[in-house]
């Protein structure tokens, strides 16, 4: 950060000075602003000044010692010039921020702290004195307006009829990311968009009601479960496996790994051995819209996460279809993120989602993780756009087979 101020200090025009000795002077002149020897600080940005030196640093570092020594208006007139020529001078968004603060217009004061802290944050520790204070001062600025904001927000939307526990879920997120107390994540899928369908990090559980019965049949799908599970070598192989003639993408722990593995009971659209054993599991999945794609869907498989592991942060391939968890064996500490919201699974509680926006899961339990998932149609595609999308996947598939298309 001191490098870059000391670059960003400005053309010198020659008088005298090398730019050795200038940017000698300038560097005493940051030490001595950061130590409160303002006048001394001062005294050198004007020698620099006089000797032909400028540049919005030049100029941010004489509003800062300004401001400091007292001069408010002086120092206002130089944070404006180093803003004309920069808009990111740091120590010129931290001198507006700061008289506009002591002025009592905290909005305006806000955009200028708001400009600081973009720029500044991540590189708090190594910045100088008077820029860390001047980074604390936005923090408690921004903090104190939230509140105040928050504060009145919630009184309009209580007059306007809203209610944490039941306003529709869409409203709520959309409040928590205008607040900023979430991150907006939005789908990414890795091969095939198809443009215009809603996207829903959790879809509402009560927007499926055919779960009902697959919900319903958790014991029998337990008992089902602990049947392959007794033969996990043979039933049960790394869920991520190397591609033949492909080489092995570097890095990814979880490549040919039993930490994270499956028991198919249909794979890529064909039905597996299975599910013969398991019939009272496929009976629980007979009005789920499974997504039907020759070569591609439905996947129904018992997944397993060791104790321990952990699914990095990722974004399924397609984003016609949804993904549902029925948890089966779930000990504490199983955690399941999609985008900025983190859920606990519960047996026999199942949840869908949207596999196109980043997700990830935590095992940090002692024991191993086991559920069912499976994939369905999106529920906003017709009958005739599910048949073109099948139609369309199947023909890519025919020039250039790929079984990584489809996660």
């Amino acid at each position: 950060m001191a490098a870059a101020l000391e670059r960003g200090a400005g053309r010198f025009r020659h008088g005298g000075m090398t730019q050795d000795d200038m940017t000698a002077t300038l560097a005493s002149a940051r030490a001595a602003l950061t130590e409160g020897r303002s006048k001394e600080a001062l005294d050198a940005v004007r020698a620099l000044m006089d000797r032909g030196g400028e540049g919005p640093a030049l100029y941010g570092l004489e509003a800062q010692a300004l401001l400091k020594t007292g001069d408010e208006s002086g120092a206002e007139v130089a944070a404006d010039r180093a803003l004309s020529l920069d808009v990111r001078e740091a120590r010129a968004l931290c001198v507006k921020g700061d008289i506009l603060s002591r002025r009592g217009e905290f909005r305006d004061a806000n955009a200028y702290y708001g400009g600081l802290m973009r720029l500044l944050e991540g590189a708090a520790p190594s910045l100088d004195a008077d820029l860390r204070e001047g980074l604390e001062r936005a923090r408690a600025l921004r903090q104190r307006l939230t509140g105040d904001m928050l504060q009145t927000l919630q009184a309009e939307l209580r007059g306007a009829g809203f209610s944490e526990e039941r306003s529709h879920p869409r409203f709520r997120h959309a409040l928590d990311l205008a607040l900023g107390r979430k991150a907006l994540y939005m789908p990414q899928p890795k091969a095939f968009y198809y443009p215009e369908l809603p996207a829903s990090q959790f879809y509402r559980r009560e927007d499926f009601p055919w779960m009902d019965r697959v919900e319903a049949a958790t014991e029998a799908m337990l008992g089902e479960l602990n049947g392959v599970l007794g033969q996990e070598n043979e039933s049960f192989a790394p869920y991520a496996q190397t591609m033949p003639n492909m080489p092995k993408p570097p890095g990814d722990l979880l490549i040919d790994s039993m930490d994270w593995s499956a028991c198919f009971l249909w794979r890529d659209g064909q039905e597996t051995a299975y599910a013969t054993r398991c019939p009272q599991t496929m009976a629980a999945l007979k009005d789920a819209p499974l997504c039907r794609i020759r070569g591609r869907s439905p996947q129904v498989m018992f997944s397993q996460l060791k104790a321990g592991a952990r699914i990095p942060p990722h974004h399924g391939y397609v984003n016609t279809r949804l993904v549902c968890h029925v948890p089966l064996i779930v000990p504490d500490g199983c955690r399941f993120r999609v985008g900025n919201e983190t859920r606990h699974w519960k047996r026999g509680e199942a949840w869908v989602f949207d596999d196109t926006i980043e997700h990830e899961a935590m095992n940090d339990s002692a024991s191993d993780r086991v559920i069912l998932i499976f994939d369905i149609w999106h529920p906003a595609l017709s009958e005739e756009e599910r048949h073109l999308v099948g139609t369309l996947l199947e023909a890519m598939d025919a020039y250039s087979p790929n079984p990584a298309t489809w996660e």
